[in-house]
This record gives C-alpha cells, sequence and structure tokens, in this order.
C-alpha cells in the first residue's frame, strides 16, 4: 500500500489536501469510519476531519481541509485486513495542483519553471521572481514555498508564466544532488553571489529574449513581478533589462541603497508597489514612499504605491489574533504578496494590460 499526497500552493506555501491511498481490493469497500487523522504532534495534535472518500482505479482518495505540508500528520486506517498507520515518511509521492502545467527547464546557467499559454501568435508573459526563502537548485521551491506563479497561471491561463530559481548557496548543497545538476545541465550555474543579482538576472532577461526571437512571447507586453528579496529583484530586473519590460509590480521589495536608487531613477516605468502598512523591516515603508514622492516630482503619473490596512490582511488571515505579539504580527504582514495575487485593488488586472 502506497501513500500519495495531493497538495496546492496555498496562501503560505505548499498545503496537503487529500491522501490517496494506492491499494488492494479489500480496502476499497472501506467506509469514512474506517479512516481518522490527526495533525501535529504532541500535546498541539489535533483530530482533523476527513471531508470525502472517492474511489478511482488507483485506490482511495481521501479528501481533507488543507494543512501546511511541514506539519506532522497520522493517518490511521483501520481496514478488514489489519489496521494501518500512515506518516509525513511513509510518503512516496506528492502531486502539486497547477504544477504539471510548467515545464521544468535549464539554459543560461538558469533553472525555471515555464507555463506556456495554448496559443499559436505572441503572448504576454509574466517573470514571477520568488522571495528568500525559495531559492535553490531544485527547480521547485519557488513553485511551492510562496504563494505565486501557480496562482498567475491560473488567474492569466492566456499569458506565460516564467519562474527562474535564484541560486542558493553550493555549500548548502548536499554532494549528490550537486553531481546530479552538474551531470543533467551542462550549464549548470555557478553563482558570483546568491539571490537575484544583476548577472543571473541578465541571463533570466536573455531567455526572454529568446523566446521572443522565436515569435513566442509578445515584445510589447512583458511584466515583471516578486514578493520581498523578488520585489528588489523586480526593481533590479527593470534596471537589466532595460526596455524589456511594459510594467512591473514589486511587493514589499527589499530596500537596501541599490534598489533605493534604481527606484528613484524609474521615472517613465509604469510600476505599482505593493506592501502592508507595517512590515517586519520597518526602514522599509520610509524609503518606498520617499523614491515614489520622487518619482511623482519628476513627473511620473504612472507610480502607485498601495499600503495594505490592518483589516484588509486580516481578511486574509495574516495578523488576525488581537494577542499576538507585534514582532509576530510584523512577520505575518510581511506576507503582503497574497492579498497583490488575489488581484486586491485590481493590481494584477492593471499589470497585465499595460503596453510598452
Amino acid at each position: 500500500m502506497k501513500l500519495v499526497m495531493h497538495a496546492r500552493t496555498g496562501n503560505l506555501g505548499m498545503e496537503y489536501t487529500g491522501f490517496l491511498l494506492k491499494t488492494q481490493k479489500s480496502v476499497l469497500q472501506a467506509q469514512a469510519d474506517s479512516f481518522s487523522c490527526q495533525i501535529g504532534s504532541g500535546e498541539a495534535a489535533e483530530e482533523w476531519p476527513i471531508l470525502s472518500i472517492e474511489r478511482d482505479s488507483q485506490g482511495l482518495l481521501l479528501a481533507c481541509r488543507p494543512f501546511p505540508s511541514d506539519t506532522p500528520f497520522a493517518l490511521t486506517a483501520a481496514l478488514e485486513d489489519g489496521g494501518s498507520v500512515f506518516t509525513n515518511e511513509d510518503i512516496s509521492e506528492t502531486l502539486i495542483q497547477g504544477l504539471g502545467q510548467f515545464k521544468a527547464l535549464a539554459e543560461n546557467g538558469v533553472l525555471y519553471r515555464l507555463y506556456s499559454p495554448a496559443a499559436s501568435g505572441p503572448r504576454p508573459l509574466i517573470l514571477f521572481l520568488h522571495g528568500g526563502g525559495e531559492c535553490g537548485y531544485d527547480n521547485m521551491s519557488q513553485m511551492t514555498g510562496i504563494f505565486g506563479a501557480i496562482k498567475l497561471s491560473e488567474s492569466y491561463p492566456d499569458l506565460f508564466v516564467m519562474a527562474p530559481q535564484a541560486p542558493g548557496l553550493l555549500a548548502d548543497m548536499m554532494p549528490d544532488k550537486a553531481a546530479f545538476y552538474r551531470n543533467t545541465f551542462t550549464s549548470f550555474y555557478q553563482p558570483k553571489g546568491t539571490g537575484w543579482h544583476r548577472e543571473y538576472l541578465g541571463a533570466v532577461c536573455d531567455i526572454i529574449r529568446r523566446l521572443i526571437r522565436e515569435k513566442k512571447v509578445d515584445e510589447n507586453r512583458i511584466y515583471v513581478t516578486g514578493a520581498s528579496m523578488g520585489g528588489a529583484g523586480t526593481l533590479r530586473a527593470l534596471s537589466v533589462g532595460a526596455g524589456l519590460f511594459a510594467a512591473a509590480a514589486p511587493v514589499c521589495p527589499t530596500m537596501i541603497p541599490e534598489t533605493y536608487n534604481i527606484l528613484c531613477s524609474l521615472t517613465d516605468a509604469k510600476i505599482w508597489i505593493s506592501t502592508a502598512y507595517a512590515d517586519h523591516t520597518l526602514y522599509r515603508h520610509k524609503y518606498i514612499v520617499d523614491a515614489v514622492m520622487k518619482l511623482k516630482d519628476a513627473g511620473n503619473k504612472n507610480v502607485h504605491l498601495t499600503l495594505y490596512a490592518p483589516e484588509e490582511l486580516e481578511k486574509y488571515g495574516l495578523s488576525a489574533d488581537p494577542d499576538m505579539p507585534l514582532s509576530k504580527k510584523l512577520s505575518e504582514n510581511h506576507s503582503s504578496w497574497i492579498l497583490t495575487y488575489h488581484n486586491e485593488y485590481g493590481i494584477m488586472d492593471w499589470l497585465i494590460s499595460q503596453h510598452k
């Protein structure tokens, strides 16, 4: 009997939505009360409801209320031929909703996933840049660790969605994984830095230019968005890929002297910045507001800024607990990209309506 998890990329990252038991005929007679589930560990463990059971050619699919994939669980099955308990260690495969629409690719030393629309002519493209927690070499974390790429492909299925993975530290890579990537990708990237640095973003932009030359992507409708470190990467991409992007939507962008100066220089760019009213990096807002005011003073009528209010964040479950310590509240507020990629204020609709 094998355990396959059904999952999706939820607001806060990958979450499980069901258990698929690839199993024998005798088990197919099991009823809902044959199963029980607990999530969490120790005193924090709680009963988790099985919502439905479906039988198909592979076995039994037990739908459950979604829960974070890094949460311990114990699924107990009381079956005719004996009981079984399944835990995280028993997972043989995970099927992630929407991931199969993205092709895993490696080019110019860049690891990326690409969603391609079913269209014969050139289509717009959204470049999605993940945050700092998803750097690495698995070409997967940028899809499952942060709400964004899969959501964008579902919201705008007629557009390309490109989701590269920024390089991490080679020292953090397991030796067997390092050997695998070097053997698999002849242009495996040996980073001179981690994250969304200029050289790597230049290689990303070159891939987009190839797609333009091949008449797959509309050169007048290319967009870039990203969150946190990816928000800073969005600003950096506007500098590296000068003239490539029609518009940008950076979310809670990291503000350092470099990204602040880039933002101040975007006097002709179409850009909409969004972030929470207060964030875990408290100085972020001062520099964002200062830069936006400078752009407006310079005559840029296409720069927009949205600061999400507490009640707007609470609508998505962020910082909703009134007894939450301030430090945790500021940390939760950082996930303001959830609101942006749910198209609050029509930010994403605005983005994809822009033309060069």
